[in-house]
């Protein structure tokens, strides 16, 4: 092994997940810098037992304990690759970020620099290995607009890949490596930003709230300080209220079940879906109107603010929020013919 590598056992999961539920890893691997995998996996104690590879816990319900190995990657470097010759004129740069960046931070550094494009994903908890993996969105914007690149291991033959954009398999809060989590861990992603601004203003309020921040003239720092006002109002901080953001995805519908599903509830927000035959509904809404805001069996509950937002009020247990989740979901396809399904991935436990 070398110093890059720092292994510890029976070591608690639970300050490694925003829910702050209690999960303990029979041991826990942290790597800070991604050349030391190939040596970690060909060590039979340690790459042959891999059963969870973890980032910033945000997208995880620990529903019971991973049974074999955890690994953090822990590397934070962020650099500009050099550009092909003929490329210096264009206003597009590429920002390479190792897998264990905070998401957050990466966002305000690149805007600090000049670089736009991720102003819309302000604030989302997570790191930047995970990004591309959930394909991460907010507020009319979606990672995979500017990822130029992914670098990942692959562990069955213990050597790195470079997968471009349009090999990642990405679709809503999906990717390749979302549908195939034991194939290949995210060790850098390379992102390609603009130094000229493409705005997004046309959702979920962002207008108005630049309006109220006596905005006129808006920039991209403009539009990440709005969505970091709106996110903070709505979303229940995970340092205070353990959760994991919005708990379930936006189902997508047929088109026809969504314009019925309307034609009876006039205040249903519908979007369009992943082409025109499809439509893209509110979860919240949904959720929201089967009375689930705010409700709470025990520590385990529904955020007041919103309905989509699972929360730990203390002491909860992920089986018993994994419980509370299944009967939200009942409850919605009972009523509306619609079926959630999680964001969060669930360890210990199956959907």
């Amino acid at each position: 092994m070398t110093d890059s590598i720092r292994i510890a056992r029976d070591a608690s999961l639970q300050s490694r997940n925003t829910f702050g539920v209690a999960a303990t890893a029979p041991v826990l691997v942290e790597v800070s810098d991604a050349s030391a995998l190939p040596a970690l996996f060909a060590d039979p104690d340690y790459g042959g037992s891999l059963s969870l590879v973890l980032g910033g816990g945000s997208n995880l319900l620990f529903a019971g304990n991973p049974e074999g190995v955890v690994l953090a990657l822990t590397g934070k470097r962020v650099s500009q690759p050099d550009l092909p010759p003929d490329s210096h004129a264009s206003d597009r740069t590429i920002v390479r970020a190792d897998a264990g960046v905070e998401w957050h931070d990466f966002v305000m550094r690149t805007l600090r620099q000049g670089f736009c494009g991720l102003e819309n994903l302000a604030l989302i908890p997570g790191t930047v290995g995970a990004a591309p993996i959930q394909n991460i969105g907010a507020y009319g914007a979606e990672v995979r607009e500017f990822i130029h690149a992914v670098e990942a291991f692959d562990p069955a033959t213990g050597t790195m890949h470079r997968f471009d954009a349009d090999s990642c398999g990405f679709a809503y809060r999906d990717s390749l490596f979302k549908q195939q989590p034991d194939r290949y861990i995210v060790t850098a992603v390379e992102f390609s930003l603009s130094r000229k601004p493409s705005l997004k203003l046309d959702y979920a309020g962002i207008r108005e709230e630049l309006d109220s921040l006596g905005v006129t003239a808006s920039t991209p720092q403009h539009v990440a300080d709005a969505v970091i006002a709106i996110r903070r109002r709505k979303l229940p901080d995970p340092a205070v209220l353990g959760n994991a953001g919005s708990f379930f995805k936006n189902p997508i519908v047929p088109a026809a079940q969504a314009e019925a599903l309307k034609s009876e509830h006039d205040a249903l927000p519908v979007f369009r879906g992943n082409n025109d035959d499809t439509r893209k509904l509110s979860a919240g809404w949904l959720i929201d109107q089967c009375g689930w805001k705010g409700h709470r069996d025990g520590d385990a509950g529904v955020a007041a603010s919103h309905a989509l937002v699972l929360v730990n009020h203390g002491n909860a247990t992920g089986a018993q929020l994994l419980g509370l989740a299944r009967r939200i979901a009942d409850s919605v396809r009972s009523r509306f013919g619609v079926s959630l399904e999680p964001e969060p991935r669930v360890i210990g436990a199956t959907w």
